[in-house]
């Protein structure tokens, strides 16, 4: 197998540890060695990386990858699969190109998208992150994502509406031939469908029970939209692997929370609703003032207190989500780590880490991926500059020097190319 070794980074390799200056050999398509055990490694080819930042690569904790430019859920019922999934492919692209070498899924336009564009991707035919592939979200009558009326029916998407245990285990049973990773429920209600607000519970304990167990039967991970109180407490006492947003808070929720806190992921999906309160979504005619009437503004408000004190227990958070918005362009999901430090208290290295490790737990079972160590799989990025010192440098798609995942170069800046060599070759010579 080929050897890199990666020369003087500094190195910041998500333990805990604090950054420090070192090498990094990867052998194959796992981290062989860091720091002192790489100081006198040789390698088939070498990269200089002196002056950039060496971190794990990072994770989309929420993904859609085929959201592009979307408006309206219009904008995600009319087109055509085939249509899609190049919009899939570009999303894919777009996150692997900023230094996101995993997409934890959550739902997608039309069932099979991210399946797609999951295997092209892992056949070598299309660049993009690990996949984990996100479905359809399964939602019930009258709730978020049925976009049906007794005049006008509207199956097949945004959502598959199922009601009752039965049709439930059915629908999941039915996600997972078709090549689903990550089931999607819709738990709780939503701002975007006002007969039922995000602090409504639509769908039943029963309901998010029984999809939990079919899904872990069956291998895979299971996942929620929770904006309730209630629809938090059923997930976390049905099973749910993670759960997304969770603003609306009380004691008891967070206790259970806590005590799960080993098992469950969190994405809070901050992004969205800064987006929309900064005035950003703004010339998307979604105003901060209209904003305020749907009650982003609240949800803002406890998404900030409910996340801090989630901070504070230990809970795994995971950036992104919602991204691919007409106003939040797909590869900019780095933005959210700024937002965690702003609304829920978390330093640059803790942020950082949930970009990166906790985003490498997520997608996989163990402790394979998401850290710079011996044995793990080799994921990273190398940035121009001090990204502790300025996060926003992950933003910035001139200051990601090098994206490497599962050991193979996907991006590599030409400055950074021309230090790139083969000792061994260069001998030969």
């Amino acid at each position: 197998m080929a050897t890199t070794l990666i020369r003087n980074a500094t190195i910041f390799d998500a333990t805990g540890a604090k950054p420090f200056q070192g090498n990094l050999l990867v052998d194959g398509n796992k981290i062989a060695a860091v720091g002192a055990a790489a100081a006198s490694a040789q390698a088939d080819s070498e990269i200089d990386a002196t002056g950039l930042f060496c971190m794990p690569g990072m994770t989309e904790g929420h993904a859609h990858l085929s959201f592009e430019g979307v408006c309206a859920t219009e904008n995600l019922i009319t087109p055509t699969p085939e249509e899609q999934v190049f919009t899939a492919a570009r999303g894919a692209k777009a996150l692997i190109e900023m230094g996101f070498t995993s997409s934890y899924g959550a739902s997608e336009a039309k069932l099979r998208l991210a399946v797609a564009v999951r295997n092209e991707v892992n056949a070598g035919r299309l660049p993009g992150p690990r996949i984990r592939a996100g479905g359809l979200e399964l939602s019930v009558t009258g709730a978020m994502g049925d976009e049906s009326k007794e005049h006008d029916l509207r199956p097949g998407g945004p959502s598959q509406i199922v009601d009752g245990v039965e049709e439930m285990r059915k629908a999941v049973r039915f996600q997972i031939r078709e090549g689903i990773d990550n089931i999607k429920l819709d738990v709780s209600g939503d701002p975007f469908y006002p007969s039922t607000p995000g602090n409504s519970t639509p769908m039943t304990f029963e309901e998010i029970k029984v999809a939990a167990d079919t899904a872990h039967g069956l291998g895979r991970k299971i996942n929620a939209h929770t904006r309730s109180v209630e629809g938090s407490k059923h997930c976390v006492r049905a099973g749910v692997d993670g759960l997304f947003h969770c603003e609306f808070s009380d004691e008891e929720m967070l206790d259970l929370m806590e005590e799960a806190k080993d098992r469950i992921f969190v994405s809070p999906t901050v992004g969205l609703l800064h987006q929309i309160m900064t005035g950003e979504a703004a010339g998307n005619g979604l105003s901060a003032e209209i904003g305020g009437y749907m009650g982003i503004g609240e949800l803002l408000e406890n998404s900030a207190r409910t996340h801090t004190e989630l901070r504070k227990r230990g809970i795994r958070h995971l950036i992104g989500g919602d991204y691919g918005f007409g106003w939040s362009k797909q590869g900019e999901q780095a933005k959210d780590i700024a937002l965690f430090m702003q609304y829920y208290g978390y330093s640059a290295a803790e942020a950082l880490i949930c970009a990166t490790r906790n985003g490498g737990r997520a997608m996989m079972d163990g402790d394979g991926l998401g850290t710079l160590e011996a044995g793990k799989l080799a994921d990273l990025i190398l940035v121009n500059g001090d990204v502790l010192a300025d996060v926003s440098l992950l933003t910035d798609h001139g200051r990601i020097a090098l994206v490497m995942k599962d050991g193979a170069i996907q991006r590599i800046s030409p400055a950074l190319n021309q230090s790139h060599h083969s000792p061994a070759l260069e001998a030969a010579e």
